[in-house]
């Protein structure tokens, strides 16, 4: 039978290794976001490239008067809970930003909104807005929620690049 106090010394550097691993990791993945941030990593010379556009930023709500007949349907085809449209993290970008009529953004591209006081952060790209606006986001919110804009606002999308320029593509990597 194993004593009390062998069997705590035993879990107690287990515990010890385990946390010492686990922070060299931690400490890895930290170096690594760091020379990302830089705009370069070490070991194959790629580069992040960052576009910027400023933006009007305004929201919408998933409902018949300020979307389509449907809704719960982005112009993605990804469906929606509308009670739960805040949480979604999900955006609808002007016709001229949107890359079927020649814009740089994609359905599905996340990008990053900056300067919409507590709005800003990670989005993903999903609808489309009405072709009367241009250069513009709408922030998809549940409905009741408190109506906003933000003018000049800086929406960012990052590509990865090589050294010579050429995008890196899921195709191509």
């Amino acid at each position: 039978m194993i004593k009390i106090s062998h069997a705590v010394i035993v879990n107690f550097l287990s515990l010890a290794l385990i946390t010492g691993y686990f922070n060299n990791i931690n400490n890895d993945l930290h170096n690594e976001l760091f020379e990302l941030r830089l705009g370069k990593t070490a070991d194959n010379g790629e580069f992040w490239d960052i576009q910027e556009f400023n933006v009007t930023v305004t929201m919408y709500n998933p409902t018949r008067g300020q979307t389509d007949k449907t809704p719960n349907e982005l112009a993605d085809g990804t469906k929606i809970n509308p009670k739960k449209a805040s949480s979604y993290r999900y955006i609808a970008l002007s016709r001229d930003l949107l890359k079927r009529w020649g814009g740089p953004f994609d359905y599905g591209d996340y990008v990053i909104i900056k300067g919409a006081g507590k709005d800003d952060g990670i989005y993903q790209v999903k609808d489309t807005m009405n072709s009367r606006f241009t250069n513009r986001v709408d922030i998809l919110k549940t409905q009741g929620s408190q109506i906003f804009k933000y003018s000049d606002v800086t929406l960012y999308k990052y590509k990865l690049s090589d050294v010579n320029g050429i995008l890196l593509t899921d195709s191509n990597i």
